[in-house]
């Protein structure tokens, strides 16, 4: 859930990150390369350097700030470590002492912009707004780095009691093409300078832009239910919910309005509207793929305002999905229990678990929070997929009922519900309830190709509606052409029409795209069976059976080797 627009978080991040940053900050660069240029050769620092750079492209921040930090001392006047060592630490969520490495970055090299606006974060988060300010003011607005210190230095001059000044400010930054994404922030600014009139007018801008991102949702509502406009309130979020989309913050605020209780201003105060700068920000390059720079943004908001759990489970996730389950899952303990997003929070930690083989655990968790709160959708739904993993077919199924209970079923959204619904009654040899979902599925998402591709494969190995199975997987590859799984069932597909030198085309091709999967080998060898390519449909089964861990096709394969492919082992 982000506020950043598509106009920033492309065009622009990919336009400003090395101009903004530099090589060391942006990517890893080859470490060897990297300290011949620095003529390092002392072990201790090139050492360090090295264990550092490899921890932070695994977004391990801890051990990436301790090494970094090793290297620095160990090279006191060589920028590039000590900025490698200011960046870690502020990943790593240590942002006094980020900003104490990168004020000495400051001394040696003059100028920093990265450095700068972490000093300036500090000191906006120390109240110190004219220090912010001047800091600010120094960074040019021609790049990312610029763009991000204009608007911080924004809320600094809000800090001031300069609120015209600052939404002068943004409109200028505005004109970049930013419009769209700043005119939220301005609303914030706008609000936390006691302008209601002026913040509720650009609110609404800013939700008829976004109508469907929750914090638009959430800020948006909250203005109109502190106006008094209770009905109005409950007309956003309606329109919200209606898409099938649900989220706590929303929820909260849902239930004061159906209160009629004015559910309190967003932005209190300067710390937390700059907080949510941040946070915009760093979900964006998070998309962009800038994993290390995304973190440290968000480690910044979370500075600001440590109260902002929405934040927090975004540090989480960007742990999570470089597999730091367990960094992440301090993450989420973190999380007070008097939280809105307590309930998402734990429902990560299970989902970790299951991720660090401790699945047994995780649906036990998963269980409790569903007991206690039977309405959560979330939870409902991972506890869905937790027990289908588990082979739990039958349950899983019941979970997902629930979870359309909970949201309707009739949404666009929901198609996801139905379409695993319909994968565990499939796995359980319900077919004819497996079939209503996915077709229902498509009903509510006509395009979507994960649907279109199993439907579609699963007609084709029942021998069923095979050309209308073919159009739909056609469909899917269009949409997936590198998803070996997909092109595997149009291969198959072929295979099954009697249509062999496409099969075989076909087949290649996805075995190219998943190499080591037993299946589509499979698949393979009985195209090339029968095209008349003996050997290598032999060479193809042992393929299969040499990288089939569960068993399964090994035993498919087994008479084929032995006898070759005839109507009684043919693959279904």
């Amino acid at each position: 859930m982000t506020l950043l627009s598509t106009r920033l978080a492309r065009p622009m991040v990919a336009a400003f990150m090395l101009m903004a940053f530099g090589p060391s900050v942006v990517a890893q660069t080859n470490p060897i390369a990297t300290l011949d240029m620095l003529q390092l050769y002392r072990p201790s620092v090139t050492g360090s350097y090295m264990a550092g750079q490899q921890a932070m492209q695994e977004l391990r921040t801890d051990e990436a700030a301790r090494y970094f930090n090793q290297a620095a001392q160990g090279d006191w006047s060589n920028p590039i470590l000590v900025e490698r060592s200011f960046v870690a630490f502020a990943a790593d969520g240590q942002i006094g002492q980020a900003a104490s490495v990168a004020k000495h970055l400051l001394d040696l090299t003059g100028r920093n912009e990265l450095a700068e606006l972490v000093t300036a974060a500090e000191a906006l988060k120390e109240r110190r707004y004219g220090a912010a300010e001047r800091t600010l003011r120094a960074i040019s607005q021609d790049s990312f780095t610029g763009i991000t210190a204009g608007i911080l230095r924004a809320w600094a001059l809000v800090g001031e009691n300069r609120y015209a000044e600052a939404d002068a400010l943004l409109v200028q930054l505005g004109r970049t093409g930013l419009e769209d994404f700043l005119v939220f922030h301005r609303a914030l600014m706008a609000e936390a300078a006691g302008e209601r009139a002026i913040a509720l007018g650009l609110a609404e801008k800013a939700f008829e832009n976004e109508p469907f991102v929750a914090r638009m949702v959430e800020v948006y509502a909250r203005m109109l239910a502190n106006d008094g406009r209770f009905d109005e309130a409950a007309e956003v979020i309606a329109t919200f919910e209606k898409q099938g989309l649900t989220h706590p913050v929303v929820t909260k605020v849902r239930q004061a309005v159906e209160a009629r209780q004015r559910p309190g201003v967003f932005a209190s105060n300067v710390q937390v509207g700059a907080a949510e700068m941040f946070h915009g920000i760093g979900a964006a390059l998070t998309r962009d793929g800038s994993k290390d720079l995304a973190l440290v943004f968000l480690r910044l908001g979370l500075y600001l305002d440590p109260n902002a759990d929405v934040i927090a489970l975004a540090v989480g996730q960007s742990l999570d999905s470089e597999g730091q389950h367990d960094a992440a899952n301090r993450i989420y303990d973190a999380v007070p229990a008097t939280s809105v997003m307590k309930p998402t929070a734990v429902v990560r930690i299970a989902q970790n678990l299951d991720q660090l083989g401790n699945r047994p655990e995780a649906l036990r968790r998963l269980g409790n929070i569903v007991a206690a709160n039977p309405d959560d959708l979330d939870a409902v739904a991972v506890l869905g997929d937790l027990l289908r993993y588990d082979e739990q077919y039958l349950k899983a199924a019941e979970a997902y009922s629930r979870a359309l209970e909970i949201s309707g079923g009739k949404a666009p959204a929901d198609w996801r519900y139905y379409y695993v619904r319909g994968i565990a009654y499939e796995r359980a040899k319900e077919w004819p309830k497996a079939e209503a979902d996915f077709l229902k599925a498509l009903d509510l998402n006509p395009g979507q190709p994960a649907v279109l591709n199993y439907l579609g494969y699963s007609w084709i190995d029942q021998d069923l509606h095979l050309e209308r199975a073919l159009a739909m997987i056609e469909k899917a590859v269009a949409a997936q052409p590198q998803d070996g799984y997909v092109v595997d069932s149009l291969g198959w597909a072929f295979y099954k029409l009697g249509r062999i030198d496409e099969a075989v085309e076909t087949l290649e091709r996805a075995v190219m795209l998943r190499p080591n999967d037993p299946e589509i080998n499979d698949h393979l060898g009985d195209a090339y069976w029968k095209a008349g390519r003996r050997l290598e449909a032999r060479f193809q089964w042992r393929i299969a059976t040499a990288v089939d861990e569960e068993g399964n096709v090994s035993k498919r394969a087994a008479p084929k080797l032995a006898d070759g492919l005839t109507a009684e082992n043919e693959t279904e």
